[in-house]
């Protein structure tokens, strides 16, 4: 079988029980919690020449309402940096370039657009990890919780002479360390094309700022919760499988497309690259009401909303109901796989890139 592509993956559309719409408050928490990191990068490092049009893009922007949250925070702080010296004047004008996979909601998003925004609104279609806009054309890129996401499962995966097939698994976090260095490998070449593109896109001087899930500090794959919460699902289709409900080679044939990244490995690829100065890069503070608001049911939506696509790809629709009836199941015996306040749990970190001079 040919490696998967996530380019019919986005996450779920529409406004049903299950859509990103309804289910996207953990993401939201981290987009709340770098407000003021944003506010911050924009006072005290944007500098970049522009006339009357500011250009921002969200990449990875799915179908709201946490992309709006994040332009108007943006373009807030640049209206404070940058005030109108004529009360009279309009001032500056900003365009929002709102980006996904082409096969995104974008109906959803242009429907729930704000009515009062100050922006005019534009959705560019089209896999951030190639080039999306015309070169020096973009003063502040913005991503958040996209760039786990792979552009492709690596090949080695689905090899039975590689050393890294990974049978019987869909992910990394119970694997040999094959399969954790081709996941490893093709997250740097994803990330590698990524920044080339945004490097030629992003005016000198200009900001951006992502949010990357990362895998703490001295900690193993498999000691991970939210990586182990994958092995669950993995062990949901194995069952499936023992019942005759799918094929053992279809699962085998399946691996998740996420890779979180420690933050070595993060720091020394966008070194790699060479055009960026990292300007700051941290940990988003972890909410106490947060933590206790996230409960089992509220983690499952969530899961669904963002991991159906991919797995309806690959399975098809008839499966689902059954498959996360029985991942709800497993998750609730293995509960503390889900706590916020597990010192393994995967770590939201803020970066702040600028775009040097040459």
């Amino acid at each position: 079988m040919a490696c998967m592509s996530t380019e019919s993956c986005p996450m779920n559309g529409g406004n049903g029980q299950y859509s990103y719409t309804r289910n996207s408050s953990i993401q939201r928490w981290g987009v709340e919690a770098s407000k003021a990191l944003i506010g911050e990068a924009v006072w005290e490092k944007l500098d970049t020449n522009f006339s009357t049009l500011f250009n921002i893009a969200d990449l990875g922007c799915s179908v709201g309402p946490n992309t709006f949250i994040v332009v108007e925070n943006i373009i807030e702080s640049v209206k404070l940096k940058y005030p109108s010296p004529n009360p009279n004047s309009e001032g500056i004008e900003f365009q929002v370039f709102f980006n996904d996979l082409a096969s995104n909601d974008f109906n959803t998003l242009y429907r729930s657009l704000p009515r009062d925004r100050e922006y005019a609104a534009s959705i560019v279609p089209g896999s951030f990890h190639g080039r999306l806009f015309p070169k020096s054309s973009l003063h502040f890129i913005h991503s958040s919780y996209t760039l786990h996401w792979l552009s492709k499962v690596p090949k080695e995966l689905l090899d039975k002479n590689s050393p890294a097939w990974n049978k019987g698994r869909i992910s990394y976090g119970s694997a040999p360390n094959e399969v954790v260095q081709a996941y490893s490998a093709q997250f740097a070449k994803d990330m590698g094309s990524f920044l080339k593109a945004r490097a030629q896109e992003l005016v000198h001087g200009g900001l951006m700022a992502l949010i990357i899930p990362c895998l703490p500090v001295d900690t193993s794959p498999s000691e991970c919760p939210l990586i182990a919460v994958m092995d669950l699902l993995g062990d949901s289709l194995m069952d499936m499988a023992r019942m005759g409900l799918i094929s053992e080679a279809k699962v085998d044939s399946f691996n998740f497309p996420k890779y979180y990244p420690t933050q070595h490995e993060l720091k020394t690829l966008i070194e790699r690259n060479g055009y960026f100065s990292i300007d700051r890069t941290e940990p988003l503070a972890q909410s106490t009401t947060h933590a206790r608001d996230l409960n089992f049911q509220i983690f499952i939506s969530h899961t669904r909303a963002a991991w159906e696509g991919v797995i309806k790809m690959h399975f098809g629709s008839d499966i689902i109901d059954g498959l996360f009836d029985r991942f709800m199941k497993k998750v609730l015996k293995f509960s503390p796989l889900i706590s916020r306040h597990s010192s393994k749990q995967i770590a939201e970190i803020f970066v702040l890139l600028k775009r040097k001079a040459s």
